[in-house]
């Protein structure tokens, strides 16, 4: 092999190593003469790692592969247009347009003459006007699909270049993108990371593992040198921290092999699919089969778990949806069944009405030509059903999130799960961190507490290393260097008045601050005791909330090393270091004088306390505050002695006090929400009285207010059954409403608060919760959050992936912003329902009438599709692109059970449906004497267009386009022109449609059943539309109270229909026929929604973003495999479900198969159209 010469061992060895684990792993990695002799083979520097240099990182890429996995290519134009060609209702215009384009050549036996074959010969280019429309329905569609997928792909790659991790290169820890770590590199691994490829742990800091993505186990496993040296991509860093030299990378990977596996099986059941598909379509049942799925299949199609149903067996009932895709999917059903029933019965009285004239009172004999009119009176019906579908809707929803998440990037969003775009406008609650979001996390050491001396109140005022006796000095300087990751660093800035550069945690960089400000290089101890020399690692978590390092003395024995929150640190504390840098006994009664005096001080000053101690453990004569150990029996086993006891009688030496000052913009932020009617809540693992001094600045809390402020401790004593100590609903439903600061919190307190909230009936409707998250424990709040936001800078992978927005600047007035952008989408749907409804009544309403009355509809088939179907795209286009004003945050949040169309939507629509069908069946009935023309009613089927039917389209459509400009106003307002300007996109679109009109009424000619108008003709036209807005005046005058509740349409979520409605596909289950299933009864209804209404566009084009949105990560666990428990998040989702927490009991009933299925599925898997 050519990796022979270069390297000691080959791609094909590593590959078998990494399928070891635990001791038959590290029996493996000795065969290879240790990790240390494997990492000579691949020509690696323990210490300085690779040298970086891009011709030996090339070479290593081609011998042991890239970090990628290549996806499946993007789905073609032409598949896309195929696709958008599935659509029932078009098939069927298709076909009658075909029959009717053959019937037009068909020569009747009847008599007629020159004059009726010159009349024929015209007869073809309605049939072909309509496979027109058609086929521009259809090239929009697709265009609409590729173009997204294309922006989204470009996002991806965008997103891509942000995902990096901790490398050593050339001695030096630099961060590399995912995709350009190689075999050979040694990454630095800490609590809270992904992991990115396969390797071997060269250096574990009490490493644990949660492998459960590719095992399916949820315990820890512990990983070291000596127990399980084996580290896999897209398992979780779950404590402590470490070294590890990367083995296999990409498609060499373990996880990697899976996907490779997967790949090949996903073609399969595509196979698989379309064949069931084809049968399911024949028996006429579709999805109203129950869901099983094999215990060893992989669910879906293409590998891709459809709904969390097909994910768990079908054992969870209801799909949790989005507010708004709840009301618009119980809106869709209302409208199918509507236009359904219209087009029939126009198709039944037409057809009755013909017959019984032509065969029964005229006495006519049967002739093929009668034929014509049938297909007619059918075209007429599926231009009813056409119109009766809101066409546009499905763009407007799809084109407003894209354009939102788009804006939202620009605004420090960045987006996840599209439905939490439109959620978060719905949103009552956000719980918010505090450090990082609500301050700059900038972290300063001010204050400090040393040798029984308070240094305060400022910078300025701290000391310096002399100030200090000189063992002292050591102890801080040292205990706080060695004692903190060592990925944290403070790098001076490059301009003399500039700051200093905080990487890593923002704390420790405060603390290595003060370090620099006592006037000693912490850089040079930290090469004095390097981190290969630690004996044992207490890493931070929320839990400890405290991180120890035992290290080894110069002179023999070994020092234990403990920084904290304060009255953690306390606690386990029993000497105290006082004046003159003596040893003093530290009891109760000095403790609490040393908080009341110190610490209570600071934490009023909204300064965050850390406290700093030691323990020695020594082989000779033992001072009082250290412990004798014999060194005959070796070095003192801390493994065994546990934690609590290691950590125990320490001494404590150092108090100090670190400022995070707020966001200079966060105050007025916070003003925004609560006058938006959004309660903010701060949950922070700070004190409580650095909580409630933050809290306090930034306006969550005012003196007087009578808001609670607790801590963990509290909050569980209020909320648990003193009993039983379960968290109770009621006693819950007693502490939320009031409460508003949550301090000294574990991430278990704020699932509870959140899952409280959410689960809460007391308010009017249920609360809609967002909430911020940065710690790998976060995100179990985080899922359970109706739209969780996680930290960009500070936040964990972990936390990420649970999350629904990632903060990328970690500030508040980021939430704010994603409010505005949520409220704006909302409106934009509604703003589009409300122009879109007008039409639609108006419409249906004419064409009926005209088939009941006229025995024909005044709106021919091609003028139904220009209008339902080109306008309402560009009008869906013109009002989904309007920009969110700071007037949306003036209002409260619309809330779950407020109904998609608003009384005031409802008066609206109704009355600008009375004025437009006041003026068409005018037209209609008189207009031959109004505007002096000849009646066009009762026209013969081969009759050319007449100026009669041209002005009633003419008008209908100057109205709709007025109307359009009304629409823009969803509340009432009378000023419809307000920012009518702003938005170029939408008076650019307005006018291009009126200029079409005029093209289309002056030269569409037969092709659009028109025909030319005059000056006075198009004057009468355009005023019935100016009248429009005229008459919006008169409607909103009408008081809105009239209407009440009974006009609200789409205030309910409807129940499950099935858990495949937003599929394309239909399950790959086997079909149990003996199985009884009520939603069998309800296939009519299940048809409906996935054939004859083209909300099947809006789910297609909606998941094309998803999919793209969700291949951004996908690629990214092509890097770095995600776990099941994350993927858990987003994989598993509909459209628009949220995933709770609660479902992890019905995954780990369901065991590794569908965990470890679950987990690779979708990075071979393009994005569904």
């Amino acid at each position: 092999m050519a990796a022979g010469s270069r390297y000691g061992v080959t791609l094909k060895q590593l590959r078998e190593l990494m399928e070891n684990k635990e001791l038959e792993g590290v029996q493996k990695v000795q065969d290879f003469g240790g990790v240390h002799e494997i990492a000579r083979k691949l020509n690696t520097s323990e210490a300085a790692g690779l040298s970086g240099e891009k011709s030996d990182l090339e070479h290593r890429q081609d011998v042991f592969g890239s970090n990628t996995i290549p996806p499946k290519p993007p789905k073609t134009f032409l598949q896309l247009v195929w696709e958008a060609l599935q659509d029932v209702t078009l098939i069927i215009l298709q076909v009658a347009a075909v029959v009717s384009l053959a019937l037009s050549f068909y020569k009747p036996p009847k008599g007629g003459g020159d004059i009726e074959e010159e009349e024929h010969s015209t007869d073809w280019i309605e049939g072909l006007a309509i496979l027109l429309a058609v086929v521009i329905v259809v090239l929009v569609t697709a265009f609409n699909d590729w173009s997204k997928e294309k922006q989204f792909r470009g996002l991806q790659d965008r997103i891509e270049g942000e995902q990096t991790f901790s490398v050593i290169r050339s001695n030096t820890m630099t961060q590399v993108q995912v995709g350009e770590i190689v075999v050979g590199d040694i990454i630095s691994v800490k609590y809270g990371d992904l992991l990115p490829a396969d390797g071997l742990v060269m250096q574990s800091n009490d490493l644990k593992v949660d492998e459960s993505s590719l095992t399916g186990e949820s315990d820890q496993v512990k990983k070291g040198v000596a127990c399980d040296p084996m580290v896999l991509s897209g398992t979780h860093i779950m404590e402590g921290s470490g070294k590890v030299l990367v083995t296999a990378v990409g498609v060499n990977s373990q996880a990697g092999i899976i996907f490779t596996l997967l790949g090949a099986a996903a073609e399969e059941i595509d196979e698989v699919e379309k064949k069931k598909k084809k049968v399911d379509v024949e028996e006429g049942v579709g999805n109203a089969h129950p869901n099983h799925t094999l215990p060893n299949s992989t669910p879906g199609k293409g590998g891709v778990p459809d709904s969390p149903e097909r994910e768990i067996g079908g054992e969870c009932g209801d799909e949790e949806k989005s507010v708004l895709q709840a009301k618009l999917t119980n809106l869709a059903i209302q409208i199918g069944y509507g236009g359904m029933a219209v087009s029939l019965i126009t198709v039944i009285i037409l057809s009755i009405r013909f017959s019984v004239d032509e065969f029964y009172y005229n006495g006519s004999d049967w002739n093929l030509y009668y034929i014509n009119y049938y297909v007619k009176f059918v075209i007429i019906g599926v231009t009813v059903l056409v119109v009766a579908v809101p066409e546009g809707l499905p763009l407007a929803v799809t084109l407003s999130l894209a354009y939102s998440v788009k804006k939202m990037m620009a605004d420090n969003n960045l987006v996840r799960h599209l439905d939490a775009c439109e959620t978060m406008g719905n949103a009552t609650t956000i719980c918010s961190d505090k450090t990082g979001t609500l301050t700059t996390n900038r972290m300063t050491v001010v204050q400090a507490y040393v040798c029984g001396h308070h240094y305060q109140p400022n910078r300025q005022d701290l000391p310096k290393i002399r100030d200090l006796p000189q063992h002292v000095g050591v102890l801080i300087t040292q205990g706080i260097a060695v004692n903190s990751s060592y990925s944290s660093d403070v790098k001076s800035s490059a301009e003399p008045s500039g700051l200093p550069t905080q990487i890593g945690n923002k704390t420790e960089c405060a603390m290595l601050g003060f370090v620099i400000d006592l006037g000693v290089d912490y850089r040079q101890l930290r090469k004095d005791m390097p981190d290969t020399r630690f004996k044992k690692v207490y890493t931070f978590n929320s839990a400890r909330k405290s991180m120890s390092t035992i290290i080894p003395l110069d002179n023999g024995g070994f020092r234990v090393y403990t920084k904290g929150a304060s009255e953690i640190v306390m606690k386990k504390c029993s000497f105290l270091v006082g004046e003159g840098g003596k040893i003093e006994a530290f009891t109760t009664a000095h403790q609490d004088r040393l908080v009341s005096t110190v610490i209570e001080p600071m934490a009023k000053d909204g300064l965050r306390t850390i406290s700093i101690a030691y323990r020695d453990f020594v082989p000779g004569k033992a001072d009082k505050n250290q412990v004798h150990y014999d060194s005959s029996t070796g070095d003192p086993n801390f493994e065994n002695m546990g934690e609590d006891n290691v950590i125990a009688n320490m001494t404590c030496f150092c108090v100090v006090g670190i400022e995070d000052p707020v966001r200079d913009e966060v105050p007025e932020a916070i003003k925004q929400c609560q006058r938006a009617g959004i309660t903010v809540r701060m949950v922070t693992g700070d004190n409580i009285n650095t909580a409630r001094a933050i809290a306090t600045k930034c306006g969550i809390i005012k003196p007087g207010d009578n808001y609670l402020v607790l801590d963990g401790k509290e909050f569980n004593k209020r909320v648990r059954d003193p009993h039983t100590n379960e968290i109770r609903q009621d006693l819950l439903d007693k502490v939320w409403p009031r409460l508003r600061v949550l301090a000294r919190s574990q991430p278990i307190d704020k699932y509870t608060l959140v899952k409280g909230i959410i689960d809460s009936n007391i308010s009017a409707g249920r609360e809609v919760v967002a909430v911020t998250g940065d710690g790998t424990n976060d995100a179990p709040a985080l899922k359970k959050a109706d739209v969780g936001f996680a930290m960009g800078i500070a936040g964990t992978d972990v936390a990420k992936e649970a999350s629904d927005i990632i903060l990328t600047d970690d500030n508040f007035t980021s939430i704010v912003k994603a409010v505005m952008w949520g409220r704006n989408v909302y409106d934009s749907i509604a703003k589009f329902l409300q122009f879109q409804l007008t039409v639609n009544i108006v419409a249906v309403i004419v064409a009926f009438i005209g088939a009941c009355a006229i025995q024909d509809s005044p709106l021919k088939a091609v003028q139904m599709l220009w209008v339902n179907l080109i306008m309402d795209t560009l009008a869906s286009l013109a009002l989904a692109t309007e920009l969110p004003t700071p007037d949306l945050l003036l209002r409260k949040p619309y809330g779950r059970t407020s109904p998609l169309i608003s009384p005031t939507m409802a008066k609206n629509i109704l009355g600008q449906g009375l004025y437009q069908l006041v003026v068409v069946f005018g037209i209609m009935f008189f207009g031959e004497k109004m505007f002096d023309i000849d009646n066009g009613r009762g026209a013969g089927l081969r009759e050319p267009p007449s100026v009669h039917f041209t002005m009633i389209f003419n008008a209908f459509v100057m109205m709709t386009l007025f109307n359009e400009i009304n629409a823009r106003k969803i509340h009432g307002q009378r000023n419809v022109f307000l920012g009518f300007f702003s938005n170029p996109i939408y008076y650019v679109i307005w006018i291009a449609t009126f200029i079409s009109q005029i093209v289309i009424i002056e030269f569409g000619g037969i092709a659009f059943s028109t025909t030319s108008l005059n000056v006075e003709q198009w004057t009468w036209c355009i005023l019935f539309g100016v009248g429009v807005l005229l008459w919006q005046q008169v409607v909103t005058t009408f008081p809105t109270s009239f209407f009440g509740r009974k006009m609200e349409v789409g205030a309910n979520p409807p129940e499950p229909l099935s858990p495949n409605l937003d599929g394309d596909s239909v399950p790959s289950y086997p079909h149990s026929r003996s199985h009884q299933n009520p939603i069998v009864n309800r296939s009519g209804q299940i048809l409906w929604i996935r054939g004859l209404t083209r909300l099947q566009t809006q789910l297609r084009v909606i998941r094309a973003f998803k999919s793209t949105l969700e291949d951004m990560e996908e690629k990214r666990s092509c890097h770095s495999m995600h776990s099941v428990r994350s993927t858990r998040s987003y994989l598993t989702r509909p459209t628009s479900d949220i995933s709770y927490i609660d479902d992890d009991e019905k995954w780990k009933a369901k065991g590794s198969a569908v965990s470890s299925n679950g987990h690779y599925i979708r990075a071979q898997h393009d994005p569904r159209s």
